[in-house]
Parts: structure tokens; C-alpha cells; sequence
């Protein structure tokens, strides 16, 4: 039996969750959220802007440590955790009454506890049904299921961002966006930090020339980063744990305080019993047309990373879930052009691309011009004494429109952004060359970088 009928369900109460609840709401349709975890998300409670808050006094740390280096300050400092998580905690502890809130103010119905299907378009919630014209899975992503003997010791990131203490030696199980963002932050922190990598190559999503020198600017802070090293099992030890490893060296053993999963995230959806609504699903992924509408049941859609699309990032939630609001609304065939959008690893310094790796370029057979340098003696990195600076830009030949552009160094993550910008608006070389940006400025680099 029915309990409740709407217009739209969305599951999730993330960024594509809340873009999509709100727009059809404020056309009229009857809407209900659901979310089983407190509302807003995981960027705004468990990943971007938490994470973020504690980079703020890594970058602090950074900082002061590479001007002490050239003796311009003296003296000690030191990150008092459990104030920065005081810190964090005044920007993410209203997140959930605040977006409920408005939920409640926009007339959207809000429903807490976890969320089942159990037909076409009916949802299971508790002990009440809920039924609707039109469903949107926005579970957002969750991490994948290692196999290693005792993967229940280890702790997912969202823990990490709630640790109230940071113990004296962590290890994380895996090179990706979180292992990487998770040692700085800790390093810098005082923490004996070890990343493990299965493969050789981490951070594989970005340029590997740039990610060499990354790794190389970790092991100087001190993380013991090994590549090509599998985690086989994870046992209590000594009031902590021992990680089995095995790599080129052989089998050996690490002890440690905390082990962290850091292998990578997939789609949140198997709770949400696919199979009852005929929601074709494989390998982990939902099968969806390029309106982001199932292929199997077309009262159904899925936003953000549930969809399993091909950057999993908070702003292509938002596009995604734009386009989804135009399908619903509108009876379209909107979709999403995924050109120029940026990606950037927080470390620090930070590593940023957008567009094609040169790798995949080759694949595709353009024809393009290269400019790939370090260049730590350039004003940008000189005036803070960053060592790890370096770009590599992709040209295409003949149209001279960037296919991609790749950058790590001081403030890697808003210049970034310009190029960005200028590669989803059609702006070529020439165009960007002929800018003026301020000076001193990162952004002045710019013009250096591009090849001729």
C-alpha cells in the first residue's frame, strides 16, 4: 500500500540531490528527499569543503617550513588538531539543519532513513512507501571493497576528517586524490605517514611527468610513498596494527597506529535493491542514456558520482543534475558537455588538469604541439621557495585549441581555472596569449607556458 505519492523522489541530499529537489520544486511538482545519513552530502560533510578546512593549516605549516628553510623566520609552529577540527566543525555541524531547513521552506518533503526500492517508481523507507512519477538516485559514491585479509580494520576517509586525535604513524591503502591530500595533511601535522600503492604509477588520472615530481616533493616531506606495493592483509597489533605488504622487495610487515582506505570510491547504490525497480546495473555502474535516464526504467534517472560519469567532481554534480531538471521539466534530451572542466589534487603544492592527458591524445591520433617544463627558478615558485613547480600543455595543430593542460606548483588550482575557462569557451592560443593578466601574478605565467 501507498503511503504517499509525489511528482519526484531524489534520493540523496548532496549538491545534484538539492540542484535537482529545488528546481522541480519551484516548478510546481510535488518533491521528497531522502537521505539515511545527515542531509547535505558528502562534499559539504565528508570530502571538499572539510578537507579543505583542515588544508588550511597545513598550508600554514607549508608555508613557514619552506621560508625557514631560507632562514627568513625562526622559531616553531605546530598544528593543534583538536582546534582545527573545532574549526571545521563550525562550518560543517549546521550543514545538515540548515539544507533541511530549506528543504522544509520550499515545501519539499524530507525523509530520514535508508532508501529501497520496491517497484518501478515505489520506495521503501522504514516502514512507509513512497511512490512517484519520477525517481533520481543521487547516493553519490562510496569507497570500493578491498580485497585484503582484515579490511574491516581499516577506517574510510570520512573517519579520518572526524578524528578527534592523529595518531603517531598512519598508513594509507592507496595513491589516489584521498591518499595523497590525507598524507600532506597529516605530514605536515607530525604524523609518520606511509602511502601503498598496488600499481606504480599513483594519481593515475594525472599527467605522470607531473606526478613524479609530486611524489617526489612527498617523500621530502618525509611520506614514505611505495609504489607497486599490495596490501595483503591488515591484524591487530601491539594497541595497533600490522600491514602485510608485498612488493618488489617480498612479503614484509608495517606497524602502525591506523590504517586508512584511500583505494578509490565507486557508486552508493547497493543498498537500493536495483533489481526490484528493473534498474539495469553492471560491474558496480547503472546503465543510463546520455540524458543520465535508466535504459531499463524510464521513470528513473541518476545525477552526480551514482552515475558513475567521468569526472566525479562536486561542479559536474551540478551540471549533470541541471541537465536532469531539463529532461524532467522539459520533456528535452539535455546532456552534458564535459569540455574544459578542471580537476586538481589539494596537496601541496597542488596538481591540476583539465582536458586530455597526452597519453590519450596520442590514442586518438590528433596532431599537437607540446611544451612541457620545471620551472622551480620562475618567479611564482622562487618567491615562496617552492622547488616543485612544472606544466605541460597540449596544442592542438593547425585549429591551436588547447586539448589539454596540466600543472603542478603554487596556486596550480585557480590557474587551472583559466584554462578551463578558455577551452570551454572556444578561446584558442592566441586568444589567451594576447590576455593581460596582473603581475606578479600566477596567472602571468600563463603566457610562458603555451608553445608557439
Amino acid at each position: 500500500m501507498t503511503d504517499k505519492n509525489y511528482d519526484l523522489i531524489v534520493i540523496g541530499t548532496g549538491t545534484a540531490a538539492s540542484v535537482t529537489a529545488f528546481n522541480c520544486r519551484k516548478a510546481g511538482w510535488s518533491v521528497a528527499v531522502i537521505d539515511h545519513r545527515p542531509f547535505g552530502g558528502t562534499c559539504a560533510l565528508r570530502g571538499c569543503d572539510p578537507k579543505k578546512m583542515l588544508i588550511a593549516a597545513a598550508e600554514v605549516i607549508d608555508g613557514f617550513q619552506r621560508m625557514s628553510a631560507i632562514d627568513t623566520l625562526d622559531g616553531e609552529t605546530r598544528i593543534d588538531w583538536a582546534a582545527l577540527q573545532r574549526h571545521k566543525r563550525s562550518f560543517t555541524e549546521p550543514v545538515p539543519a540548515k539544507r533541511e531547513q530549506a528543504y522544509n521552506k520550499q515545501g519539499i518533503d524530507a525523509w530520514h532513513g535508508r532508501a529501497r526500492f520496491t517497484g518501478h517508481n515505489t520506495v521503501e523507507v522504514g516502514d512507509t512507501t513512497l511512490t512517484a512519477r519520477h525517481i533520481v538516485i543521487a547516493t553519490g559514491a562510496e569507497p570500493h571493497r578491498l580485497p585484503i585479509e582484515g579490511a574491516e580494520h581499516l577506517i574510510k576517509s570520512d573517519d579520518f576528517l572526524e578524528l578527534d586525535q592523529l595518531p603517531h604513524r598512519i598508513v594509507l591503502v592507496g595513491g589516489g586524490y584521498i591518499g595523497f591530500e590525507f598524507a600532506h595533511i597529516a605530514a605536515r601535522a607530525g604524523v609518520d605517514v606511509t602511502i601503498l600503492n598496488r600499481s606504480e604509477q599513483p594519481l593515475a588520472g594525472f599527467d605522470p611527468d607531473l606526478v613524479a615530481l609530486l611524489v617526489e616533493r612527498t617523500r621530502a616531506l618525509g611520506v614514505d610513498v611505495r609504489l607497486g606495493h599490495e596490501v595483503k592483509a591488515v591484524r591487530n597489533f601491539n594497541d595497533g596494527f600490522e600491514v602485510q605488504v608485498h612488493g618488489p622487495e617480498g612479503r614484509f610487515d608495517i606497524a602502525t597506529d591506523l590504517v586508512i582506505h584511500s583505494g578509490g570510491r565507486k557508486p552508493a547504490l547497493e543498498a537500493l535493491d536495483l533489481d526490484a525497480a528493473n534498474i539495469t546495473h553492471e560491474h558496480g555502474k547503472l546503465k543510463l542514456d546520455k540524458t543520465f535516464r535508466s535504459s531499463s526504467n524510464p521513470a528513473v534517472y541518476a545525477v552526480g558520482d551514482a552515475a558513475g560519469g567521468p569526472l566525479p567532481l562536486t561542479p559536474v554534480a551540478a551540471l549533470e543534475a541541471h541537465a536532469v531538471v531539463d529532461n524532467l521539466l522539459g520533456n528535452k534530451e539535455a546532456t552534458v558537455d564535459y569540455t574544459g572542466i578542471p580537476s586538481v589534487a589539494f596537496t601541496l603544492p597542488p596538481l591540476a588538469r583539465v582536458g586530455l592527458l597526452e597519453a590519450d591524445a596520442k590514442r586518438q591520433g590528433l596532431k599537437f604541439k607540446v611544451k612541457h617544463e620545471k620551472v622551480p627558478g620562475w618567479f611564482t615558485a622562487r618567491r615562496v621557495n617552492e622547488p616543485c613547480y612544472a606544466y605541460k600543455i597540449l596544442v592542438e595543430e593547425g585549429s591551436q585549441r588547447i586539448l589539454g593542460a596540466h600543472l603542478v606548483g603554487p596556486e596550480a588550482a585557480e590557474v587551472i581555472n583559466l584554462f578551463g575557462f578558455a577551452m570551454r569557451n572556444g578561446l584558442g592560443v592566441d586568444a589567451i596569449r594576447h590576455a593581460t593578466f596582473a603581475y606578479p601574478s600566477a596567472a602571468s605565467d600563463i603566457e610562458s607556458m603555451l608553445p608557439e
